[in-house]
């Protein structure tokens, strides 16, 4: 049985208050805040049977606003790059604001990850919803979106839905940085990596893919049999993962499976990833530089986390040959990802 709590975390001027909600079982407990669609925290037990948080954070709500690397927010409208912030839809091209070099990332400037989203009670989790406007960021209409966070157990599960009155490109996934050994962890050099994956996309130099689908056979990238990560962030060019995997093909049935597991065997810790999405972006914080003040004063360096963003492939909407971005008119957007947080015996 899960308990779901809501208690007031903080105003914003102009904007309004933010609520903190709270998932609890007996092995797990979420918070998540309206802010953003925020996963704020994630404790799961240890092989001990300690309750440690294995998300990165901030201790109050100013540390999420002035936030620039989304800490466990939703992103959108589209999540990842969009090659120069231009695309065009139905013959009418778009400009957007370009915020990650040449390119547009993560929904723009103001995003979903900024937004103060309505947060609605739902059994065993909450429901979070958000109004979209036509132009909202630079994208074509009026977009209604919701992502449902459910706790079952040792099960956090994200349903993500979206409807649109114009067709519009979208890609929404959760931008939590994880530490199994817990979010005050210099590193997650120990950590034990597989990722599903027979397929990776290559990036060039400003992280946008070139086009390539590419085997990870015999590369870094090969992740079919668990890694340790430590080693492996020595032999990849540019600091560190920041890389698509192709989880399924464009045209492939919508089907939920398991794409990855992580494993720290100090603490016995296993996160497992299960989506529905046609790719996951590994990230292992390469741009973190202990500038930013985290949870307890910890400061958050480069490698003291990973990423999984389940999600479609990046510019998809400018790569013909990538599986299809366009929510249109009349139809449904939705996704299912899974966060399975267990631990091994002792």
């Amino acid at each position: 049985m899960t308990q779901v709590g809501c208690q007031p975390w903080g105003n914003l001027p102009r904007h309004g208050p933010v609520d903190l909600w709270t998932l609890q079982s007996h092995q797990v407990r979420v918070e998540v805040l309206t802010l953003g669609a925020i996963i704020r925290s994630v404790c799961s037990k240890g092989k001990d049977g300690q309750m440690e948080d294995v998300v990165l954070g901030f201790d109050d709500l100013e540390g999420y606003v002035s936030d620039k690397r989304y800490f466990g927010a939703v992103v959108g409208r589209v999540a990842n790059r969009i090659a120069q912030g231009r695309f065009e839809v139905d013959g009418k091209t778009y400009q957007l604001d370009i915020n990650n070099g040449p390119h547009a990332v993560h929904g723009g400037l103001r995003g979903f990850s900024k937004a103060i989203w309505l947060a609605t009670a739902v059994e065993g989790g909450v429901k979070m919803s958000l109004s979209s406007p036509d132009g909202d960021q630079g994208y074509p209409g009026e977009m209604e979106v919701s992502v449902t966070y459910t706790l079952q157990g040792e099960k956090l599960t994200a349903e993500y839905q979206a409807w649109s009155s114009k067709s519009t490109p979208i890609n929404l996934t959760n931008h939590s940085y994880f530490n199994l050994a817990g979010q005050a962890a210099p590193t997650i050099n120990d950590h034990e990596v597989s990722i599903s994956a027979q397929f990776y996309l290559p990036v060039d130099d400003t992280s946008i893919p070139t086009g390539e689908v590419k085997t990870v056979g015999g590369s870094p990238f090969d992740f079919r049999k668990p890694v340790l990560i430590g080693p492996r962030l020595k032999e990849v060019r540019g600091g560190g993962f920041d890389h698509t995997f192709c989880l399924s093909s464009p045209g492939d049935p919508w089907t939920e499976r398991l794409v990855a597991r992580v494993y720290h065997s100090a603490s016995g810790r296993i996160l497992e990833v299960s989506t529905s999405q046609p790719g996951v972006q590994f990230y292992t914080a390469n741009v973190l530089d202990g500038t930013i003040t985290g949870k307890g004063g910890v400061k958050y360096r480069k490698h003291c986390a990973f990423c999984l963003e389940t999600q479609n492939w990046p510019d998809a909407i400018n790569q013909a040959s990538f599986p299809d971005c366009l929510l249109r008119p009349g139809e449904e957007y939705r996704h299912l990802t899974s966060f399975t947080f267990t631990s091994a015996d002792c």
